[in-house]
C-alpha cells in the first residue's frame, strides 16, 4: 500500500513511485506513436485520411467505456475494502481474545493453556497471512505449535483452520476438566466462531474474481478506442492529437491497471494490502499478552508498505 503524505504540484507532475504510470508507460508510448504517425500522414497525404466524422463518435464511445470502467473499479475497490474490513476485524478479534484469556484464566495455574491458546492464535493468524499470499501455511503456522501437531499440520487440507481446531480442542478439555464453566467456553466460541467467519471471507476474496469476460470486455474496448481515436483527432488537432491521446490512454490504461491492483488485495504490488504490516500488529496483541517482548514493526520502504 502507498503511505506518502499528499503531494505538491511538482510531485504531482512527475512523480513515478506510487504511480500507475510505469505499468502502462508501454502502452501509452505506442499509442503516442501511433498518433504522431497519423498525423504525419494526415499532414503529407490528406486524401489517404480523408475522415470527416470529427469526434463525436469517440465521444459517445469514451463516455460508455469511462462508465463500464468506473463500474469496474467500484467492484475492484469494494474488494479492496472488504478485505482491509476483515483483516479489521481479525484484529478486533484477536484483542478479545486475547483479553478475556487474560482475565478468564489468570494466575500461574492456568498460564500453560494460556499461552497455549495465544500460541495458536497466532498460528492462525500467520497461517492465514501465509494462505492469503499464496505461501507456505504450514511453515507458517508450525512454528508456533508443539512438534506433534507441527508434524501433522500437513496432513490437513487447511492448516489454517487446523489452529483454530487444536485451540477449541484445548478449549474442550479444559471444560471437561472442570478448568473453565460452561458459560466461558461459550465466550470463546463465540471468538472462534468470527475467526472462521474472517477467514472464510477472506478465502472467498481470494478465490472468487471478478468475471473475466468483464475485464476482458474492458480491456478490448480501451486497446480499440486508443487505436482508433489518433484518426478522429489529427485533422481537427494536429500535432496535439499525439498528447491529446496520450492523456487519454493514460486515463484509461491506468485505470484498468489499477482496477487490476485492486482485484487482487493480497497480493504483492504497490496498491495492495499491508499484510505483512497486518500481521505484525497481530503479533504485537498477542506477545503483550503473552508478556513477551513486543516485534518490530513494519516500517514503508520508498512509500511502499508490504
Amino acid at each position: 500500500m502507498i503511505v506518502r503524505p499528499r503531494p505538491g504540484l511538482l510531485a504531482i507532475l512527475f512523480t513515478l513511485r506510487g504511480s500507475i504510470l510505469p505499468q502502462v508507460a508501454l502502452k501509452i508510448l505506442f499509442i503516442t506513436l501511433l498518433a504522431c504517425v497519423v498525423v504525419g500522414l494526415e499532414r503529407h497525404w490528406p486524401e489517404l485520411l480523408s475522415l470527416h466524422a470529427g469526434v463525436a463518435p469517440f465521444t459517445l464511445v469514451g463516455l460508455t467505456l469511462s462508465i463500464f470502467l468506473s463500474f469496474r473499479n467500484n467492484a475492484c475497490y469494494n474488494r479492496w475494502w472488504d478485505a482491509r474490513r476483515q483483516w479489521g476485524m481479525l484484529l478486533v478479534e484477536t484483542r478479545g481474545l486475547a483479553r478475556i484469556t487474560v482475565a478468564l484464566m489468570p494466575g500461574p495455574e492456568h498460564e500453560a493453556l494460556r499461552r497455549r491458546i495465544l500460541r495458536r492464535l497466532c498460528s492462525f493468524a500467520h497461517g492465514l497471512h501465509a494462505s492469503l499470499r499464496s505461501q507456505d501455511q504450514v511453515a507458517a503456522a508450525g512454528p508456533w505449535l508443539p512438534d506433534e501437531e507441527r508434524v501433522a499440520l500437513a496432513a490437513h487440507p487447511s492448516p489454517t483452520d487446523a489452529a483454530l481446531r487444536y485451540l477449541t480442542a484445548d478449549l474442550g478439555c479444559a471444560l471437561k476438566a472442570g478448568v473453565i464453566s460452561d458459560v466461558i467456553y461459550g465466550v470463546f466460541e463465540s471468538k472462534l466462531g468470527a475467526l472462521s467467519h474472517i477467514q472464510a471471507a477472506c478465502e472467498g476474496i481470494k478465490g472468487t474474481p471478478l468475471p473475466f469476460a468483464y475485464t476482458l470486455l474492458i480491456y478490448r474496448t480501451s486497446w480499440l478506442y486508443c487505436l482508433f481515436l489518433p484518426f478522429g483527432l489529427a485533422t481537427s488537432l494536429g500535432w496535439a492529437t499525439p498528447l491529446a491521446t496520450a492523456l487519454v490512454a493514460y486515463t484509461f490504461f491506468g485505470l484498468d491497471a489499477l482496477g487490476d491492483e485492486l482485484e487482487e488485495p493480497f497480493g504483492l504490488q504497490a496498491n495492495d494490502l499491508p499484510l505483512d504490516a497486518l500481521l505484525k500488529i497481530v503479533d504485537g496483541v498477542i506477545f503483550d499478552a503473552l508478556g513477551e517482548p513486543l516485534p518490530p514493526l513494519v516500517e514503508p520502504e520508498h512509500f511502499v508498505l508490504r
